[in-house]
């Protein structure tokens, strides 16, 4: 049996599609939406048609952006020497929030995880070691740490190791399964500065 007309089942059943958005969270913003005033749900309705169709890939990192280039990837102030490899955007967010890292990013967008049938082709390796030719240093690998993510840290440092690149993996103090996204920014500045080489 139906509680709600169509039009509201449906909009519940949209807003839980959404990733950790459960079926009370998702009825509970429907109906804040359904109270918002008009001028506020056409903006929302806006951001999120004009983000769809406008944001893409950071030609140099990956991460998502309006521009060709990502305003850190664009910025003259990064250190382009060091490159640290994160599965997310998300991930990259975690380590901006803690003011402490100069260098830029590469997002993976995943993990190699054989039994979710990812492999090195599903992930943005390639473009990782397109940016390699260029002056870098150092590549940072700030996988999560968990089996995937160890994986593949262990696959990079194979693949860039060769180039006579350095390759560091960030240090303990982020819990093992742990996700970068949830962890307090002291903890991932200490792990960034605990790096170990590979």
């Amino acid at each position: 049996m139906e509680f709600y007309s169509s039009q509201i089942t449906n909009l519940v059943e949209q807003l839980s599609k959404l990733p950790g958005i459960g079926a009370k969270s998702a009825q509970r913003l429907a109906f804040h939406i359904i109270n918002m005033p008009k001028e506020q749900v056409v903006t929302l309705t806006a951001a999120i048609t004009d983000a769809k169709a406008r944001v893409r890939y950071c030609k140099e990192c990956c991460t998502y952006t309006d521009n060709e280039l990502c305003p850190i990837c664009a910025s003259p102030k990064r250190n382009h020497k060091y490159i640290m490899v994160v599965e997310t955007p998300g991930n990259l967010a975690a380590y901006e929030k803690t003011g402490k890292y100069e260098g830029v990013y590469h997002v993976l967008h995943g993990a190699i995880s054989p039994m979710a049938g990812t492999g090195p082709d599903d992930i943005r390796l390639r473009e990782l070691m397109a940016r390699l030719n260029g002056d870098v240093d150092e590549v940072i690998v700030a996988t999560n740490k968990n089996l995937e993510g160890d994986t593949t840290a262990t696959y990079i440092s194979k693949l860039v190791k060769p180039l006579g690149i350095k390759v560091s993996r960030i240090a303990s103090g982020v819990p093992a399964g742990g996700d970068l996204e949830y962890i307090d920014e002291v903890t991932l500045y200490r792990a960034l500065e605990g790096r170990t080489d590979m």
